[in-house]
């Protein structure tokens, strides 16, 4: 499909001032301050007004980077605990820069946050390859910007909040499952969970910092560290719950944005005011991603999809309850898996997990036909190194700073009823998948660090630069009614629409998508609002030696 037209954006009353066209022209001229440079006096001097109020926190000192790899330097940047406090305690934050391969055409520091909550950024920015055949960025932004990644408070290498010893954690994944339970064990079992995770929360983490891990405190960190670099404004990319901290950061600081893009938006209002109904939409979402899988395998035929003979649903939930009674042992492969034990629970984990990435459809219904012959070893695989808990990354090194986020961030989730409630509805709509949304905010209910002034505002991003809006029709995560949102809510935001399955959009779906990003994030020229991109590849089931069919 050919590159989307695009509207250059028009200019912003907020963004019209000397010291910002200023900088702004020095950046595109080449001209900006370079790598590690001194704060300038207008950076230091400019405090935004931010609408919960909270008093600026005091200039940090210019950032001290270290090389730390080709084309990376890594450094620390001190900031508050509590932002209420802002000489008091103070936390650091490790950030990660991946330096612009071409200085003369630097525009300046492109923030980004690749979700989970708790997936490190710094990861993302070591993944970068220069070349941008592979890796989370072209060529052309690789070469026009410093990559910044932070690892958020309480995340990867600022930090890392955990709760669970390695045994208990281990203990807790060899359990066996029951998939006709909602959340996947007895009630009583999941409340001995929870008790156990956050009793261990409590014990080895600060309660203090567990209340601070909240997004906005990850915004104002952010701000922190764009004043350390020096930068007057930042460009960011974020993606699932990277697309929380980006209009947050929009909201309370607009005329610090000078382009930003959100990719697989979670819809904040959800995520700031209901989040049992949010995690309902994704079990909706993993059902809808599952269900498109069945009818492509029976659409493409047996000789594509071997699996379930033609009728893939009565195939697929015969295997489950055969597991179930009878796991499977899958020995361990050097590089590959642990090895452990395959059951009926397990299993929905890894389809979970593969239906919503197309390019592992093939392998998913080789996997499900593997499996049914006795042979677990590849849906083991996706449990024990893609499950995602929910929003991104590995689950067993993400679970405990996701949880923190999450119940940072969210309302009082103390009444059980409401959480048998929320399960009982996906369990009454027979999904298969539910049990994965079922009672997976049950940790908050027992949480011991209250947050209480999480930031309640509605985050519009006001003042801010137009955003662009990335969704895909079929996400298993984030469904498309949560971009639709989140473009409602944004001012002057525009909706770039990706056809097929797939959480996020950018480097994985094809030039139209990947030129209408860049285009974006370099010139600030955004896409018609609507615009239709078809992902390439399309899902299909076929394996690559399959004959296509007619």
């Amino acid at each position: 499909m050919p590159s989307p037209t695009r509207r250059t954006r028009p200019p912003h009353a907020a963004l019209l001032t000397a010291t910002v066209l200023a900088v702004v022209s020095l950046a595109v001229s080449g001209c900006a301050a370079g790598p590690g440079a001194a704060i300038t006096a207008s950076a230091a001097s400019t405090v935004p007004t931010t609408p919960d109020a909270t008093p600026p926190a005091p200039t940090p000192d210019p950032v001290d980077w270290a090389e730390c790899g080709p084309d990376l330097d890594c450094a620390t940047v001190e900031v508050p605990l509590e932002y209420a406090e802002p000489d008091g305690e103070q936390v650091a934050l490790s950030v990660v820069r991946h330096r612009a391969t071409d200085p003369d055409r630097r525009i300046g520091s492109l923030f980004v946050n690749p979700g989970g909550p708790g997936v490190p950024a710094s990861e993302m920015v070591r993944s970068i390859d220069p070349s941008g055949e592979t890796g989370p960025f072209s060529a052309d932004i690789v070469s026009r910007f410093d990559v910044v990644g932070m690892d958020p408070r309480g995340v990867g290498e600022s930090d890392a909040v955990r709760c669970l010893t390695d045994e208990q954690r281990a203990e807790q994944a060899a359990e066996d499952r029951d998939p006709t339970i909602p959340g996947g064990k007895p009630f009583g079992q999941l409340l001995k969970d929870a008790r156990t995770f956050t009793k261990g929360c409590a014990t080895h983490q600060d309660r203090a910092f567990l209340a601070s891990m909240s997004t906005d405190n990850v915004a104002r960190d952010l701000d922190q560290v764009r004043a350390a670099l020096g930068e007057e404004q930042v460009t960011f990319y974020g993606a699932s719950y990277g697309t929380v901290v980006g209009p947050m950061y929009a909201t309370l600081f607009p005329e610090r944005v000078r382009q930003m893009v959100i990719d697989a938006p979670v819809d904040t209002d959800l995520w700031q005011n209901d989040p049992l109904r949010l995690l309902d939409d994704v079990a909706k979402s993993n059902e809808e991603t599952l269900d498109l899988w069945f009818e492509t395998c029976r659409a493409e035929g047996t000789e594509a999809c071997a699996f379930g003979d033609g009728d893939p649903e009565a195939a697929f939930d015969t295997l489950i309850a055969d597991l179930e009674e009878k796991p499977l042992q899958v020995p361990p492969v050097e590089g590959l898996t642990p090895g452990g034990t395959l059951d009926g629970a397990m299993t929905l984990e890894g389809v979970r997990a593969a239906a919503g990435v197309r390019t592992l459809w093939p392998q998913l219904a080789a996997g499900l036909l593997a499996a049914q012959q006795g042979n677990g070893t590849f849906l083991h695989f996706m449990v024990a190194n893609l499950t995602v808990a929910p929003f991104g990354g590995p689950f067993a090194t993400l679970q405990e700073p996701h949880t923190a986020v999450r119940c940072a961030d969210w309302p009082a989730l103390r009444n059980l009823g409401e959480h048998r409630a929320a399960a009982r509805e996906i369990a009454d709509r027979g999904e298969r998948l539910g049990s994965r949304a079922a009672f997976s905010a049950l940790n908050c209910a027992f949480w011991p660090a209250a947050n209480e002034d999480r930031y309640t505002g509605e985050l519009d991003g006001a003042g801010a630069p137009p955003v662009l809006v990335v969704g895909g029709e079929v996400d298993n995560v984030s469904p498309y009614h949560w971009a639709q949102a989140m473009t409602e809510r944004l001012e002057d935001s525009v909706l770039l629409t990706r056809t097929d399955v797939g959480h996020t959009s950018y480097r994985t779906s094809g030039p139209c998508i990947d030129e209408a990003v860049d285009a974006a994030l370099v010139d600030g020229v955004l896409p018609d609002d609507g615009t239709v991109c078809e992902a390439v590849p399309a899902g299909t089931t076929r394996p690559p030696s399959a004959p296509a069919g007619e």
